[in-house]
């Protein structure tokens, strides 16, 4: 059996509350978004003129577009450019002292223990990397962000679909077996396995799966 050399994990459910996202980012992001537009329309036109394109909507006007975006953070939607305009609202309302980012304790602690013992971590959520580092580097666990070696997010692929876990794993630098990851989504874990990855899947509400971080062991992995 391959010995696990690199860890990759997912946020939203998994080293943090989902309602923290639910009820706290994403109400902050949609308060704030019109503002935030009109005053840095400017630096977000790439970003803008892809959501244009994206809607098939490139007569659309400023808007028009931010009817979009408040339409996505209502689905839910796992647009790039939408997660990149969060990140940058999110920057602020962290600067501010708005809010702390939510990681359970277990999933500090045991990352912490990881790094430690030589195990390169990182994460791959939907959430832009700007969004990732924030809610590690403002975290009520301290600054997290010395224990990652690696950010990833959609821009390297859907995280239902394998190949985004091989492109991961080869920007890793190990082979697909030696990386675990860890989320709490069903079919993310199924892709991940598909790439050739371990997998855990996390299930915080101790129905299947690993309820908490300090339920694995990756001696039993090696």
């Amino acid at each position: 059996m391959t010995q696990i050399k690199a860890i990759l994990t997912d946020i939203e459910g998994t080293t943090t509350s989902i309602a923290f996202v639910t009820d706290t980012l994403f109400p902050y992001a949609r308060a704030a978004l019109q503002a935030y537009v009109a005053l840095h329309e400017r630096e977000l036109l790439p970003l803008l003129d892809e959501v244009r394109a994206m809607e098939e909507a490139l007569d659309a006007d400023r808007a028009q577009v931010i009817a979009i975006l408040e339409r996505w953070i209502d689905e839910d939607r796992k647009a790039t450019p939408l997660k990149e305009i969060q990140g940058r609202i999110w920057a602020h309302g962290y600067a501010s002292g708005a809010f702390r980012g939510h990681i359970y304790p277990d999933a500090a602690e045991a990352l912490r223990t990881w790094h430690a013992a030589g195990y390169r971590l990182h994460v791959y959520s939907s959430g832009s990397i700007t969004a990732q580092k924030l809610i590690f580097g403002h975290s009520e666990q301290g600054d997290l962000t010395p224990l990652f070696s690696g950010w990833f997010d959609t821009t390297i692929g859907p995280k239902r679909a394998a190949a985004s876990y091989a492109g991961i794993a080869r920007s890793i630098g190990e082979a697909p077996e030696a990386i675990l990851f860890l989320s709490d989504h069903p079919a993310e874990i199924e892709a991940a396995r598909e790439a050739g990855l371990c997998t855990l899947l996390i299930d915080r509400e101790g129905t299947g799966g690993i309820g908490s971080f300090a339920d694995i062991d990756l001696s039993t992995l090696a």
